[in-house]
């Protein structure tokens, strides 16, 4: 027992890298397996705190599972031996889950310029940043000659 708590500190000193997670996402599980089977399978390598199994009748979830261990250093274990594993005749794909792959950050200014960049670039661009306000609805209709700007803003119809 005093050996493992020896290990455990001195495993705490080991610099991870930033992609490891306690949140494990598994593919390719046979569709009717059971959280028991995944429980006894991933507790081989530590403390579990959570299995959640995709849907068998709905095709983007069956066969994958999120498991969440206690221990990061228990969660990078399973990675390492459990990648390859045969469970039900299937192979394991066990990867660490990186939520900030799939809600990345929009910089909404950026993604502005960007679009004013290529509007100028294929000539897009009429150059009057009223326009670019109510998203080109009215500069388009100017262009076919059907409202005019008035000093306000305000669109009349030509007659």
């Amino acid at each position: 027992m005093a050996e493992a708590a020896g290990s455990r500190s001195a495993r705490r000193h080991v610099r991870l890298p930033p992609n490891v997670s306690r949140i494990l996402f598994v593919r390719n599980l046979p569709f009717k397996v059971t959280a028991e089977e995944l429980y006894e399978v991933f507790g081989r390598y530590g403390a579990i705190r959570q299995v959640r199994i995709g849907d068998a009748g709905n095709k983007k979830t069956r066969g994958t599972a999120f498991v969440v261990m206690e221990d990061i250093f228990d969660a990078k274990s399973a990675v390492d031996n459990l990648s390859g594993f045969s469970v039900g005749g299937r192979y394991l794909t066990v990867l660490f889950y990186k939520a900030q792959q799939r809600h990345k950050a929009v910089d909404v200014e950026a993604e502005k310029r960007e679009i004013a960049e290529l509007k100028r670039k294929h000539g897009l661009d009429s150059g009057d940043e009223a326009e670019e306000d109510d998203g080109g609805v009215a500069s388009l209709a100017q262009r076919r000659g059907r409202v005019e700007l008035g000093a306000a803003g305000g669109a009349s119809s030509r007659s």
